[in-house]
C-alpha cells in the first residue's frame, strides 16, 4: 500500500530547489501542441497510435494506481510502465532528460505542481472534467491538477481509549497520549501542527497556536514519541494518532476495522493532495492527456477511492465498493487546503527549530 510512501514523496519544496537547476528549452518539445483544441476522440485516436505511456511516481500499490493502469491498458490498448520516485526526483528527471524523455506523466505533491510549471517542464491539458475541479486544486492553464486529496484525521485505538476524540478540544482535554511522528522531518507531522494551528486561531503565517497546543501536551506527558506506524499501531503502542485520512483508514483495515476509530476533527483540519503533471518533452503526449482524462473520470476516481485516496471531484459518481472505503462527506465540512502555499513553505523552514526549542524540550 501507499501508506509510508506519502511521507517520502511529500518532501519540502526547498529540497527540490536543490535538485532542480534552471530549465532550458529543448529543440524538440511538445510546446507547440495545441492541446486546448483537440477533441477527446482525437486524443484517444492519437494515444492509440502512440501505443504506450510511461509514468513516474505512480506505482501499482500507491493510490490503487494498478487498477487504473490495468483499465487504461484494456480500454485503449496502451502499454504501461512506471518508475517509482519522489516528487522532486520526478521533476529532476523531466528536466535532465528533455528531448530523450522516458517519462510522459507524473504524480507530485501539490507544492510541486506550480514549481514544475515555473521550470517550464509541463504540457498543459484541461480535461472534460475541468469545471468540476476546485480552483485551489488546479492550474488555471492546465499545467497541473489534483486527482485526489489527503486530510488530517484522528486514529484512535478503542482498546486503549474509551471515548475516542472527535475534535481538537477533545484531544486537548483527554488523558491519553497523542502521536504525530517526527516534526523535524516528516511532512505528515508538520501538517499536523498546521492543522492544530487552524483549530486554535492560527494559519500558515502563524503556526504558534499549533506549537502551543503540542507543547501543552508535552508538558502534561501526553505527547508520544513513538512513530504512528502500522507496526506500532498493531502492537498497541499508539493510543491516538494524527494521520492523513488514507493512512488512517488503510492502517485500520489492515489491522482490525473494529478496533480503531477514524474521524476528521470537527473544528478544522488541513487538506493536501497530489497532482498529475504531463512532461512537456513526453514522447507519448496524447497518451498522457488520455491518462489524465481517465484519472478524473468517474471510473478513475473510483479506483483512487479504493486505494483510500479521496477523489478531487465532489460530484464524481463512485461505485459502491469505492464509497465504502471513504469517510462520510459531512466529516470534511471544516477541512480546508493551505491558503498561502508560499507562507507555508517559509514556515516549514522554521518549524523544526521551533519544535525543538518549544516542544521537545518538555519530552523526556
Amino acid at each position: 500500500m501507499k501508506m509510508s510512501k506519502f511521507l517520502k514523496r511529500s518532501v519540502a519544496v526547498a529540497a527540490s530547489l536543490f535538485l532542480l537547476s534552471g530549465c532550458s528549452e529543448g529543440s524538440q518539445t511538445n510546446a507547440s501542441l495545441d492541446t486546448a483544441n483537440l477533441t477527446l476522440d482525437q486524443i484517444v485516436e492519437r494515444a492509440k497510435q502512440e501505443g504506450q505511456i510511461n509514468s513516474v511516481g505512480m506505482p501499482d500499490t500507491w493510490a490503487n494506481w494498478g487498477e487504473t493502469w490495468k483499465s487504461i491498458e484494456q480500454k485503449y490498448a496502451l502499454k504501461h510502465s512506471d518508475t517509482d520516485m519522489s516528487s522532486a526526483e520526478e521533476l529532476a528527471k523531466f528536466e535532465a532528460e528533455k528531448n530523450d524523455a522516458t517519462a510522459d506523466i507524473g504524480d507530485v505533491g501539490i507544492a510541486f505542481g506550480p514549481l514544475a510549471k515555473d521550470k517550464g517542464l509541463t504540457l498543459p491539458y484541461k480535461t472534460s472534467y475541468w469545471n468540476d475541479i476546485p480552483e485551489w486544486a488546479k492550474d488555471d492553464e492546465g499545467h497541473w491538477v489534483l486527482g485526489y486529496t489527503g486530510t488530517l484525521a484522528f486514529l484512535t485505538d478503542k482498546s486503549k481509549v474509551k471515548n475516542p476524540p472527535k475534535s481538537w478540544a477533545d484531544l486537548k482535554n483527554g488523558t491519553y497520549k497523542v502521536s504525530i511522528g517526527d516534526v523535524m522531518k516528516a511532512n505528515q507531522a508538520q501538517f499536523s501542527v498546521l492543522a492544530a494551528a487552524y483549530a486554535f486561531g492560527g494559519d500558515e503565517k502563524n503556526i504558534q497556536p499549533g506549537i502551543d497546543f503540542y507543547a501543552e501536551l508535552a508538558k502534561n506527558k501526553r505527547l508520544s514519541t513513538s512513530e504512528p506506524s502500522l507496526a506500532n499501531l498493531e502492537k498497541g503502542e499508539i493510543e491516538v494518532a494524527v494521520l492523513w485520512d488514507f493512512n488512517a483508514l488503510g492502517y485500520r483495515d489492515k489491522i482490525d476495522k473494529n478496533r480503531f476509530d477514524v474521524v476528521i476533527p470537527e473544528e478544522s483540519s488541513v487538506m493536501s493532495g497530489y497532482a498529475t503533471v504531463i512532461n512537456k518533452y513526453a514522447k507519448h503526449p496524447h497518451a498522457a492527456m488520455l491518462a489524465r482524462e481517465y484519472i478524473l473520470s468517474d471510473e478513475g476516481q473510483s479506483n483512487l477511492a479504493r486505494g483510500y485516496a479521496r477523489p478531487i471531484r465532489a460530484n464524481a459518481k463512485l461505485d459502491d465498493s469505492a464509497k465504502a472505503m471513504l469517510l462520510p462527506d459531512e466529516m470534511y465540512k471544516n477541512a480546508r487546503p493551505v491558503n498561502d502555499q508560499k507562507a507555508w513553505e517559509e514556515t516549514t523552514k522554521k518549524l523544526p527549530q521551533m519544535w525543538q526549542e518549544q516542544v521537545l524540550i518538555h519530552v523526556k
